[in-house]
């Protein structure tokens, strides 16, 4: 919005007036970048945190201290007098996505039952996608507010969600896991009852016991989670995390009104061409909570990478013919061409490596290793997240059109990667991954050499390991123990 750029970032609001720059570098500007990319840098250091809090005390605390960081980010943004002001509120609000990201799908997988758990998750995704909708529509009415302060009610209106959280953690119970994770066994198994809605709980409250208790085996998550057993989960889970920031997904949904403005479509024409692909987003993801569990993850993210790879260059075709550095005069039809191309793009990205990033990271680690490895895919997810929004703007100037040539050619790389290295994993129950998935999988088979059923991992334990063919193994105190009793 003008005003808002006029207020915090008079460099790029003079650039946008002026017709001396190139249409490609007019947002090219650090300041911008780090105000858009600040949250995520943030998110990543909190994650840090979020993970030993989760832990600790809980996925309901958790919630509630993100809650709290995105109430005192979004009154701080609201008020912002100066850029220092805004970035800090900036910050803060990556604080609460950190911490949000952390807890609230390993909430959400805890209290499903097992049967509707991978579509709950990929929920989670679709109300992302509502959430980004939604905020689109709201850009789209206050930039039309006269008076240069409709963007401190865009940015105000985001503590609705802020405080719709908070609440809601106040009021929600932690999960059962949680709480007997904690030794609060008998308030656990009380929550169970309540969740499940029948008193035929035992079975799967002995399951959550004797999960815990195999999980407290593991002394070192982090450690156990580098072990050449769990190479391959660790390896397709920021495999997977890279991708899909390189997909150039974020490029597109960040920075799409600074696009189709690009374009020439004018400022109005830019906000409803983001609310047409923010749309596009949520119808799309629909589809991948239908077909997940029939069609399978690979196939969805195959098909996937051929769509958004073929809308990526042809975008880069009409951009290269049409588009110069001081020449904007897209005619309709191009115009109308481009914009259904990034819609093409947005919804292959929305019913595959949107959900599926975080769903098969989620569904692959085992049970002593989920934690961390829930912690990694995090970390490197916000990571290439800050790496791409803070290089972005700067690449558009630089790459021009070619920017959409650059993201076709990792798409290209990530569905190589997937044919020849990402196993299937629907409908296979996670505590039999290991004989029906990386057992048998032509490349990944070599690394559980090492795998012994049972057993958390050997990175565990002080004295000889299990391969040197000792029958008696000492935990992290010291204490003896038959690790075929874990059988």
């Amino acid at each position: 919005m003008g005003p808002f750029l006029k207020k915090f970032f008079p460099v790029v609001y003079r650039r946008t007036l002026e017709e001396t720059d190139s249409n490609y570098c007019k947002y090219d500007n650090q300041g911008l970048q780090l105000f858009t990319s600040s949250l995520y840098l943030a998110g990543l250091v909190a994650t840090f945190f979020a993970s030993y809090t989760t832990r600790r005390f809980g996925r309901k605390q958790t919630m509630l201290i993100a809650g709290i960081f995105f109430i005192v980010g979004v009154v701080l943004n609201t008020a912002a007098q100066d850029l220092a002001m805004l970035i800090i509120g900036r910050i803060l609000l990556g604080c609460g996505v950190g911490f949000a990201n952390q807890a609230v799908p390993l909430f959400l997988s805890e209290i499903a039952p097992t049967r509707i758990r991978g579509g709950l998750n990929i929920l989670f995704q679709l109300n992302v996608t509502i959430g980004i909708l939604f905020a689109n529509l709201v850009n789209y009415g206050t930039a039309k507010i006269k008076g240069g302060w409709g963007w401190r009610l865009s940015l105000g209106l985001a503590g609705i969600p802020a405080v719709l959280l908070t609440v809601g953690a106040l009021l929600v119970v932690d999960t059962p896991n949680s709480l007997i994770e904690r030794g609060r066994l008998e308030e656990g198994k009380e929550v169970l009852r309540k969740i499940r809605g029948t008193d035929k709980i035992e079975p799967e409250y002995q399951e959550l016991l004797e999960a815990s208790r195999v999980a407290k085996l593991v002394k070192h998550p982090f450690r156990n989670l580098m072990q050449r057993r769990n190479r391959p989960q660790l390896v397709i889970a920021v495999a997977l995390q890279i991708f899909q920031q390189f997909t150039g997904i974020n490029a597109i949904m960040f920075y799409a009104p600074v696009l189709f403005d690009t374009l020439g479509f004018g400022s109005d024409a830019s906000l409803y061409s983001a609310v047409i692909t923010g749309a596009v987003n949520v119808l799309s993801t629909l589809v991948s909570v239908y077909s997940v569990d029939k069609v399978g993850r690979r196939l969805l993210l195959l098909e996937a990478g051929v769509q958004m790879f073929l809308s990526q260059v042809v975008i880069a075709i009409v951009l290269g013919i049409k588009v110069t550095d001081h020449s904007n005069n897209l005619h309709t039809g191009y115009a109308i061409l481009v914009v259904v191309m990034v819609c093409t793009f947005v919804s292959a990205f929305a019913w595959s490596w949107g959900p599926l990033g975080w769903l098969i990271p989620s569904e692959t680690f085992p049970l002593e290793t989920r934690s961390a490895g829930q912690s990694v895919t995090v970390c490197v997810n916000l990571l290439f997240t800050f790496v791409i929004a803070q290089a972005f703007l700067s690449m558009l100037c630089h790459l021009k059109y070619g920017i959409f040539l650059f993201f076709s050619s990792w798409v290209l790389i990530m569905s190589f990667f997937v044919l020849f290295l990402l196993p299937e994993t629907k409908n296979i129950p996670i505590e039999e991954m290991t004989e029906r998935v990386w057992k048998k999988h032509w490349f990944w088979k070599r690394f559980m050499d090492d795998y012994v059923e049972g057993l958390p991992g050997f990175g565990d334990y002080d004295e000889e390991t299990v391969v040197n063919g000792s029958d008696k193994k000492r935990d992290g105190y010291g204490n003896g123990f038959d690790p075929s009793s874990q059988l």
